[in-house]
């Protein structure tokens, strides 16, 4: 989904601006970023937050709702207007449209025509914006089994992307209980998810944005909770809160799931673009990888986001060769992620990221250029080259 839009709304009437934000806070696509409740105060509300979208309730006072249309639309130009009004009166219409009014919505509001009015408003602000066509990528990390290398994998991909001035990346970790992002990371964080989730309807962007740690990286980073019991703080409606809050705001999102697939990691999936199923050449895992695929299969919304991504590949023994795996899953495999394990000993003990520790790993170098290739980014004449010279580590997306 693109990023989700940010709306300021102005209703001096307190029953149907409370019926509003009902169904504004119904939608994933939009963010609540303000409400007021004087239409005087409007235009510093709509200055201060920068929202995508401000939308007036007419009612209380036509005629001055009219001149505010005008009054924003000139001196917020890139803030696109939508009014509402329980009147169908053709002149009202009129008025509110030449004063500067791109949508004209009749109450009481019905969620399916507020929907169909903001995706009208997302197609026509993409025409001429890139960056909002792009959207926030969300690319979630789950493991066929504990041990698999799946919270390296997230953490090293999430750093990976931040590396590129161009993107803002937030990597959280929904491991609640035994999450480790923070360690990978050297960080000591300030805040966690569950305080973010118990606050979530009462903070903005900015607040949000306070919550993160960031990463000498470039990295902003939510861990899990501290105390066990806080785990309860965090249901999958204020995950889906936050995620949809930090989607206006950032390029990139990396959520780093659990190993127990709970409603929590199964709400992270179905806000994700891409989830990425890390598993080994053993048995074990293989046979993993069959039954939750079984279970991801029978969701249309997911089963067409699964990409296996097979961790370790060229251990000394024990493997199954890559064929044997995906006859036994049968699905293509994704990605090849080559073996290092002395490399990665050093960077969980220092708390360093690879591409600080060991940029020129050919484990680094996978790992980056899985992240291009989830992007759709092209590598540059350097990557390829490396690339050819290390075909026989398959760093590139297997085939067959």
């Amino acid at each position: 989904m693109a990023n989700a839009l940010r709306i300021a709304i102005v209703d001096p009437n307190d029953v149907t601006r409370e019926s509003l934000k009902g169904a504004l806070l119904g939608l994933d696509s939009v963010w609540l970023e303000a409400e007021c409740s004087r239409y005087e105060f409007f235009i510093d509300v709509i200055e201060q937050t920068k929202a995508d979208i401000g939308l007036i309730a007419m009612d209380s006072d036509p005629a001055r709702a009219i001149q505010l249309v005008s009054e924003v639309a000139d001196q917020a130009p890139t803030c696109t207007l939508l009014v509402s009004s329980g009147s169908t009166d053709g002149r009202l219409i009129l008025e509110s449209m030449r004063a500067g009014a791109k949508e004209f919505l009749t109450e009481p509001l019905k969620a399916e025509d507020l929907s169909a009015a903001l995706q009208r408003v997302n197609r026509q602000s993409s025409i001429g914006n890139e960056t909002r066509d792009q959207g926030c990528k969300v690319i979630s990390v789950a493991g066929a089994t504990g041990g698999v290398g799946t919270s390296s994998i997230a953490v090293n991909l999430a750093c990976s992307l931040a590396a590129d001035p161009d993107n803002s990346v937030v990597l959280i970790d929904l491991d609640i209980a035994l999450g480790d992002a923070d360690v990978f990371l050297d960080t000591i964080p300030e805040y966690t998810l569950a305080d973010v989730a118990q606050n979530v309807e009462r903070l903005d962007l900015t607040l949000l944005k306070k919550s993160l740690t960031k990463h000498s990286s470039g990295l902003h980073l939510l861990p899990r909770p501290v105390q066990l019991e806080d785990a309860r703080l965090i249901t999958p409606d204020s995950l889906q809160r936050v995620i949809g809050l930090l989607k206006t705001s950032f390029t990139h999102l990396v959520l780093d799931a659990s190993k127990s697939y709970s409603e929590l990691d199964m709400q992270a999936f179905h806000m994700s673009d891409d989830t990425l199923m890390v598993t080994q050449l053993d048995l074990p895992c293989l046979r993993n990888v069959v039954r939750l695929m079984m279970t991801f299969d029978d969701d249309p919304e997911l089963r067409d986001k699964v990409k296996i991504v097979v961790n370790r590949v060229g251990q000394e023994s024990g493997q199954i060769s890559l064929k044997k795996a995906q006859e036994t899953i049968g699905r293509d495999i994704y990605w090849q992620v080559p073996n290092d394990y002395k490399v990665m000993v050093e960077v969980r003990n220092n708390g360093v990221p690879l591409l600080q520790q060991a940029p020129k790993a050919a484990i680094t170098s996978s790992i980056c250029q899985l992240g291009d290739a989830l992007c759709n980014k092209q590598p540059s004449d350097e990557d390829a080259r490396d690339s050819k010279s290390r075909r026989w580590l398959s760093l590139w997306p297997a085939k067959g």
